[in-house]
């Protein structure tokens, strides 16, 4: 059963942690953000569909043809992080919202704010970064 949050509603560390205020609060979050990327992805496929014009100027084509490769690309960024919303939206249902993958500690709700997508806290992130960075520097 949801729980009440108004518009003024801020997770707080005053609070318990991923109490049922917070988990609707991130729950909505979650949920607006990805409707919007809905709606701008539809906005976009329109946008593709009415500008699908024959350009007789080759340099007017290539920049059209560049244009809708950036526009694809995007849009495909998008796709992969409606499904890490899902992702997220779904360990709010299971009870693991909100905990690093790595450690199992609490990830900070200012950064769940920033980032409600985030699996795994501030250090732990940095660790993945680090580790990352080496690897590829070989």
């Amino acid at each position: 059963m949801p729980v009440a949050v108004d518009e003024t509603y801020k997770p707080s560390e005053d609070e318990p942690f991923m109490n049922e205020r917070q988990k609707e609060y991130f729950r909505r979050k979650l949920l607006a953000w990805k409707e919007d990327i809905l709606r701008e992805s539809r906005e976009t496929l329109a946008a593709l569909q009415n500008e699908n014009e024959n350009h007789p100027d080759i340099a007017d084509r290539a920049s059209s043809e560049t244009d809708r490769a950036i526009e694809l690309r995007a849009r495909d960024r998008q796709r992969k992080l409606i499904a890490k919303i899902e992702a997220a939206l779904d360990r709010i249902e299971e009870g693991s919202y909100g905990y690093c993958e790595e450690t199992g500690e609490p990830i900070s709700l200012k950064r769940l704010d920033a980032r409600p997508i985030a699996t795994l806290s501030i250090e732990a992130q940095e660790r993945h970064e680090r580790r990352e960075r080496v690897y590829r520097d070989d």
